[in-house]
């Protein structure tokens, strides 16, 4: 089981694959990972050597922000942007979408389930 990033990345798995595994690292940036490394992207992660892991964690430590850190430094983002009074911080403070999305229908993912209104009769 290699770790990197203080995740167990599965070690079937083809090495971009099992590298988007980590928070901060998608398809194209593991793809990037790969050829930084020399790696090549057919191979499994139980085929790796320690030395290529080691490798792989010393780039992804070197050029990336991931796990951790990366969700401390989006949690400061949105802790700013509240803290400012600013439109998107008030949306964040209610819980509501940010993005400009509809609210009058749909939305429920961010409010929560609907409750029923009192004395509202079909």
């Amino acid at each position: 089981m290699a770790r990197i990033a203080g995740v167990n990345i599965p070690t079937v798995k083809r090495v971009p694959i099992a590298l988007t595994y980590i928070t901060g690292i998608g398809p194209a940036s593991a793809r990037k990972i790969c050829e930084a490394v020399n790696i090549d992207q057919s191979r499994r992660v139980n085929e790796l050597s320690d030395a290529e892991v080691l490798a792989i964690r010393e780039y992804i430590d070197g050029n990336f922000t991931v796990e951790g850190d990366l969700r401390r430094e989006v949690q400061m983002n949105i802790k700013r942007l509240m803290d400012l009074g600013c439109y998107r911080g008030l949306r964040h403070r209610r819980n509501l979408p940010v993005r400009g999305q509809r609210t009058h229908t749909n939305a429920r993912t961010r409010k929560g389930p609907a409750r029923p209104i009192a004395g509202k009769k079909k």
